[in-house]
């Protein structure tokens, strides 16, 4: 039962950040009546933690490490009891039935997913070694930009924030990195859940004064669980013959009897080929930590936050206008630094909301220059030492004549860059938001405005809906260009669907409620069959994605991401035990180098200590050349190879390297090893105890 203790001990880290900053949330959501946000305290904590630490520890003022951590939470404490102190009785007032559910269902949520790991905790596979990599990276250092695990010396080229925040939790919390990985994850679920579920009730209760806690739970539940768990049509491939990857057939060809056995969940991420097109109950199964992943919570603290502007009386006082658009550019900071298309696309998004609430005008002007001038501002500790990695907005079956200039601007026309997405397959994976949209136009047409607050809420419902279609619909013509040649929209329909799954799925959910002002007819019960039956099919996706990841749940609890290297690799799990313990700093290490998505970096990734060369294609993308990893491979060969002495000695007063990995893959990578130099240069430090593995320390 030592996972459910350790659960705990994370538990009350979060809870200890969330008391702290409860006071802040209820002045910013003072307006949501069912619990002043409450379940956004805990992700507003962090980011404002991660980010002081972060501007801080840029400038060299504050290393991050425990003490320093605990010296900003209580800095931030100070600063939430003077709120407190000021609105002390409503603070105490607020304190409901819904408050105290919403804290229980980020208990269940947070040890129900991390059961759900603990069945497949390995952080193995896909992209875990690189979101492992760099949260081990920053777990070593005492001040920013964290190192490159991948190419040393180098800062990380990457948007790394949310590794950051994730991080943050490991120090405070005092747990097991490879335990925190998996124990982040189900934090970010669990935050996902709540946060939904407050905004959705809290939504819908702008609808109805008078709506019962009862109603509230339940339509924020559903909420909660669709936007969470949910994914799209491409389940009615449950009842289809199934189809080859890559080659999907129209369902209505292949109809059959209902076959679970043939359906292959990650072909819902992958349905139109040579594209990504993902949601958050998929990358809560795969459980890699990317910059989306970790956006999900800020990003729904985003929508709250616009919400509340739009729909308030906050755009008639020049003060609270002000401030909420310098947060909001700060949030926008946040997106970019976190997962870089997400700045723009929440830039545009409040752009949108601020021309509905000011329409062309001095004030729309004003906010305008605030927000892209706080964004810039806030963002800069990041963007200084980042450098995108596009290289232009490329135009999806360009014509000739265009293809015949190749760039005007930042426009590329690309000959042979020409992918078109068939309507059945877009409707496969947006046709639920579609009939949820079509049948809220139709509510909204029909049943009375009788107030500006309700008038507020369909318009910004409009706008997420409107805004979401439109995300789906860019790549279609547009494509941000990148180093992938097939699949050069990948990226671009991945990360601009992502964002519009949630703003879509939280539209789809309140009009699933307004349905109840229809009047009792035959088209009242046509539309609820309609929105039900499609509604089915989207909900049905984590009954099949998690049994095919985690098995049956029957498996012995182990929430430790490492232990599958012990089982697998005893000696590169002793290796990396062995450099956790001793070695406190980051020195570079030399280990084998191999292809993006194997297993060779499994060193770099496990300690946060950077390699001469770590996977190619990674480095490619964030360098944006294949000549800067590609110029260092053969001198890791020669490293490992050459009898030279005195070359080698070159090499590594060039690299500054300090540990010699040698193990398993590196014997099967360079078969013409040449390991008794490193005697001569250096000294063995560690063997394995089954004799696979060694560590060399050389001068």
């Amino acid at each position: 039962m030592d996972w459910i203790l350790i659960t705990l001990q994370w538990y009350i880290t979060l809870l200890a950040i969330g008391m702290v900053f409860t006071p802040l949330t209820k002045k910013i959501f003072k307006s949501f009546n069912f619990d002043f946000g409450y379940p956004f305290a805990k992700t507003l904590g962090i980011i404002l933690l991660s980010y002081f630490v972060f501007v801080l520890g840029i400038v060299k003022v504050l290393p991050f490490d425990r003490m320093g951590l605990i010296f900003a939470l209580c800095l931030f404490a100070i600063i939430n009891w003077v709120i407190y102190k000021k609105q002390r009785k409503d603070v105490i007032n607020h304190v409901s039935t819904i408050i105290i559910l919403e804290e229980i269902l980020f208990i269940f949520c947070l040890f129900f997913w991390t059961f759900i790991r603990s069945q497949e905790p390995s952080i193995h596979g896909l992209e875990k070694f690189m979101d492992f990599g760099f949260m081990n990276s920053l777990l070593r250092t005492k001040f920013f930009p964290p190192k490159d695990i991948w190419y040393s010396p180098e800062p990380i080229n990457y948007y790394y924030f949310g590794h950051l925040s994730g991080a943050l939790l490991i120090k405070l919390s005092n747990i097991k990195a490879s335990i925190g990985y998996n124990l982040i994850l189900a934090t970010i679920f669990a935050q996902g859940v709540t946060q939904v579920f407050s905004l959705v009730i809290n939504i819908i209760k702008r609808y109805d004064q008078k709506l019962n806690q009862f109603k509230a739970i339940i339509y924020g539940l559903i909420g909660a669980y669709f936007i969470n768990l949910g994914g799209n049509l491409h389940t009615i491939y449950l009842f289809t013959k199934g189809y080859p990857n890559e080659t999907p057939i129209p369902f209505w060809k292949i109809m059959s009897w209902f076959n679970p056995t043939s359906y292959w969940y990650p072909n819902a991420t992958r349905f139109i080929p040579f594209t990504i097109h993902e949601f958050p109950s998929y990358s809560y199964v795969v459980a890699d930590l990317h910059g989306h992943v970790f956006d999900i919570p800020f990003v729904l603290l985003t929508l709250g936050i616009l919400f509340i502007f739009f729909t308030n009386k906050l755009r008639t006082d020049a003060a609270c206008r002000v401030s909420t658009t310098i947060f909001l550019g700060f949030m926008a900071a946040i997106h970019y630094m976190t997962n870089a298309f997400d700045g723009p696309i929440y830039i545009l998004l409040t752009l949108i909301v601020f021309s509905f609430m000011f329409g062309i005008s001095v004030k729309f002007l004003i906010n305008t220059i605030t927000l892209i001038a706080s964004f810039i501002f806030f963002s800069l500790p990041f963007s200084w030492f980042f450098k995108p990695f596009v290289s232009g907005i490329g135009v999806n079956c360009s014509p000739k004549f265009l293809t015949d200039f190749k760039k005007i601007g930042p426009f590329l026309f690309e000959a042979g860059n020409c992918q078109i997405s068939p309507i059945w397959m877009l409707f496969v994976l947006w046709g639920f938001f579609w009939i949820s949209f079509s049948i809220f136009i139709y509510i909204k047409n029909r049943a009375s405005q009788n107030n500006e607050t309700m008038k507020q809420s369909n318009n910004f419902i409009i706008i997420l809906f409107s805004f979401g279609i439109f995300l789906t619909i860019i790549p279609e013509f547009f494509y941000i260009k990148d180093i992938y040649p097939a699949h050069f929209r990948a990226n671009t329909m991945f990360k601009l669907g992502y964002q519009a799954f949630s703003m879509m799925g939280l539209a789809s959910i309140v009009t699933f409620y307004l349905l109840k002002n229809i009047k009792r007819s035959i088209v009242y019960y046509l539309l609820s069959i309609v929105f039900v039956v499609f509604l089915f099919f989207p909900s049905i996706y984590p009954y099949f994605s998690v049994p095919s990841y985690y098995g049956k749940l029957d498996r012995k609890v182990q929430v430790d991401g490492q232990i599958w290297l012990k089982d697998r690799n005893l000696e590169d799990y002793e290796i990396i035990d062995y450099l956790n313990k001793n070695e406190k700093e980051q020195p570079i290490i030399l280990e084998a180098q191999g292809d993006s998505y194997t297993d060779y970096e499994r060193i770099s990734a496990f300690t946060g200590l950077p390699t001469v060369a770590g996977w190619w294609v990674h480095e490619w993308l964030w360098r944006g050349s294949s000549d800067i990893v590609g110029k260092r491979i053969p001198e890791v060969v020669s490293l490992y190879e050459s009898n030279n002495i005195s070359e080698t000695k070159s090499l590594i007063k060039k690299y500054q390297i300090k540990y010699v990995v040698i193990s398993r893959l590196e014997r099967q990578k360079y078969p013409n090893l040449f390991e008794e130099k490193w005697l001569k240069i250096g000294k063995l430090i560690f063997k394995s105890s089954n004799g696979f593995g060694a560590l060399y320390q050389v001068n």
